[in-house]
Parts: structure tokens; sequence; C-alpha cells
């Protein structure tokens, strides 16, 4: 299945499967290495903003956020999200989004720190896609800008390979079970992560059933540094997402920040 074709099927049930994804500490996350690394930051662009929830929440810490959307049926829901924002207060700095492309998208003005955040960058899976990614960041930061991103570390995918997992939701609608089955591909370093979806009206009993194909690619420490170097950045700092522990062996989630050269 096509990316665009994907994600047009996960909106549908995308914010149910992660309510209980922690979007706020996540926020919390990121402000917090934003003002350790460029506290003077006022404007963000987020790279693949999903439903909006990450740049609402950095819009409550004072920024100024503009997020990119390809998925137009996530991109509707980002910008209700906003409206709903602006409702509940005239005066907040409701986030801005728009349709486009992570490795083609271009948007009008300079911002302090571009951000990706859900392994937005592990889905760009050839290296012609990082670049075009990079580069995007790169043409949109101001002198001295931060690039700040999470991936699929490339070392703890190796030590702790993906199985296969079942995931249950469900809210006052529907109830959503998610198989995903792992196929891996060591000479592309990609995960293959094939899903089942079956969505089940809880009022009606009508079940749908749809399968998903999402490829990820887990990257290392140095092809990141090259990346960067290629593109314009350096590697200020890298972590693990959200506890801020070095990167090791036993770590799956990454976070780095470049800065433009």
């Amino acid at each position: 299945m096509a990316a665009g074709a994907v994600f047009s099927e996960y909106a549908r049930y995308y914010d149910l499967l992660y309510k209980d994804k922690n979007y706020a500490a996540e926020a919390d996350y990121i402000h917090g290495l934003i003002q350790r690394y460029r506290p003077e930051t006022r404007t963000i662009l987020e790279l693949g903003a999903g439903t909006g929830k990450h740049a609402g929440l950095l819009s409550n810490h004072g920024y100024h956020v503009h997020g990119v959307e390809r998925s137009e049926e996530m991109l509707e829901q980002a910008q209700r999200l906003a409206g709903e924002l602006k409702q509940q207060d005239r005066q907040c700095l409701a986030p801005t989004f728009s349709l486009g492309d992570i490795r083609t998208a271009r948007v009008e003005g300079r911002f302090d720190a571009v951000i990706s955040l859900f392994h937005v960058v592990s889905y760009q899976t050839t290296n012609s896609d990082l670049i075009a990614t990079f580069l995007t960041a790169r043409g949109h930061l101001n002198t001295g800008g931060l690039f700040l991103f999470d991936v699929w570390y490339g070392p703890g995918v190796l030590t702790d390979r993906p199985v296969v997992r079942v995931k249950r939701m469900k809210d006052d609608c529907i109830e959503v079970t998610r198989i995903a089955e792992p196929v891996m591909h060591p000479q592309d370093n990609i995960v293959e992560v094939n899903y089942h979806v079956i969505i089940r009206n809880r009022e009606t009993g009508h079940v749908d059933e749809t399968r998903e194909t999402h490829c990820m690619r887990y990257l290392f420490q140095p092809e990141i540094a090259l990346l960067a170097d290629h593109c314009g950045f350096y590697v200020d700092h890298s972590e693990e997402w959200l506890t801020g522990n070095p990167l090791s062996l036993e770590v799956w989630g990454a976070c780095f920040i470049l800065r433009v050269k």
C-alpha cells in the first residue's frame, strides 16, 4: 500500500490507538531541550504534524508553531484542534498547519527550530528521502537554529529485535484491534511492520478490516552525523528519547539535536 493510502486509513483511528500516549510529557520534554540548547527560540516548524497534538501543546509553552502534514485527513483533524484552541482562548498562539510532503515542503519564512516527532524521520527509508528531509529542515532554519527529531535507533533494534504485538483500544463508538507483524530487512536497515487492523462498531457490531505496511528505517549515530554534515548541520547532542539517558544497546528510541553550521 502506498504511503499516502496508508495514512489516509490510519487517520481514521490514529488518535484512538494512541490515546494512551503521553503527548503532554513529550511536549514538556521537547520544550526542555529547546530551552537548554536554544532558549531564545520563538518559532517552530513541525515536519509530520499528524493530528496536531504536539503542536497544540507546544503552543501552550508560548511558541508559534506551524505544522506540515501529508495526510489530508490528519491535517483536517489538526486544523480542527487549532480552531478549538482558538475558541477556548482567543489570545492563545494556536498552531497553524499546511498540507505537504516533508521531503519537498516549502513554507514561508524561517524558524528558530524544526522538529519531527514520533519516528517521522524513520519513515524516510531511503538515503535520498533522508537527505531531502534534512534539507527541508535546513532550508527553513534561522542562523544557529536546531533540528530536533527522534528515530528508531539501530543498536537497540538489532539487540532487542521487534516481535509480533497486539494492541486493543476502544472508545464509546468503536473498538480497534491492531496486530503488528514485523519483518526485518537488515540489508536495508528497515523493519517492515505489517498491520492487520480490525475495527468493530460497538453499537451495530459491524466489523471492518484493513491491512497496512509501515516501513521503518533504523539509524545509527555515525549515519546521522554523515547526513547532518552533508546537509549543513552538525550533531549537537543525542540521548534516549524522553529519559535523557545516554544512547546504548538497550535504547530503541533516540533523540538527536542538530544545529546549523
